[in-house]
């Protein structure tokens, strides 16, 4: 018998006491949100935030993610990274979660010390066990912890409970590096997450949530709810002509919606070559 969502809420605290101090892994997404909020219920001051900024991260998300710290009351750190500097990231093949990964902890793991932390910890939860997640790997060499799969929470799960505990990120729609917006094989440049990042926006600003916009060199393909697509091909005259002054000559509408991890669809289709958690 699964336990119940009350019993999973109940490990998740005892998981974070036993820890007795940590360091949050934070991007203002649904479950780093849930993570924060409930180790600083329980560990109070012992809990500290922090966020990777670099050019992997969309602006809003770094001012999301201060707003969202400010409103649980913690002390929150905005931590540089340099992702691009490291040329296996660069070549974005299957395992680059691993080596984006690797550089936040390698930047996360001072930080705790120096403030005496006893821990760092980030918000994989049990769904995230399903897919292709090489960051996971990442986390086991440097021993961070995750609270959230250790307690069992899905993303149905962790939804619920911030809705209970008044957190308006509940329905926050999911979010992941601009760099998953990139073909397996196709080498990520600032300039190119910059244009990514600034079609999102076009997106966001004529009310889209939930979607987003896939680079493929000079096509962007667009991913929307389902419930969204007849309200983009609506307004296919504004989105078109936005994304050509950004650079794209093509855009395209994925008929089948948005898709978290949909980048991943054709790792499914190959021979397996590369490490699958699950």
């Amino acid at each position: 018998m699964q336990p119940d969502l009350d019993t999973k809420y109940a490990h998740l605290q005892q998981v974070l006491a036993d820890l007795s101090s940590v360091l949050v892994a934070f991007s203002g997404g649904v479950d780093s949100t849930l993570l924060l909020k409930v180790a600083h219920d329980v560990l109070g001051e012992r809990c500290i935030a922090a966020t990777a900024d670099s050019e992997t991260y969309p602006r809003e998300e770094l001012v999301e993610a201060r707003r969202l710290a400010q409103a649980i009351g913690v002390e929150h750190l905005v931590v540089r990274t340099n992702e691009l500097a490291d040329a296996q990231y660069v070549a974005n093949n299957p395992d680059r979660c691993y080596h984006c990964k690797k550089t936040l902890f390698t930047e996360l793991f001072p930080v705790a010390k120096e403030r005496g932390l006893a821990a760092v910890v980030y918000g994989a939860m049990a769904d995230d066990m399903g897919d292709h997640r090489p960051g996971h790997r990442a986390a086991h060499e440097w021993q961070v912890r995750s609270p959230l799969l250790e307690a069992g929470l899905t993303k149905a799960d962790i939804r619920e409970l911030s809705r209970r505990l008044d957190l308006d990120t509940w329905n926050k729609p999911s979010f992941a590096c601009l760099s998953s917006r990139m073909p397996y094989g196709h080498a990520i440049d600032a300039a190119q997450l910059r244009q990514v990042d600034e079609a999102e926006r076009v997106l966001r600003a004529l009310g889209f949530t939930g979607f987003r916009v896939r680079h493929h060199g000079d096509i962007a393909r667009l991913e929307v709810s389902q419930d969204d697509l007849q309200r983009a091909l609506e307004q296919r005259e504004a989105i078109v002509e936005r994304l050509n002054v950004l650079g794209y000559v093509y855009v395209t509408l994925d008929l089948q919606g948005f898709r978290s991890g949909s980048m991943n669809e054709p790792l499914r289709r190959r021979p397996q070559t590369i490490e699958l958690i699950g």
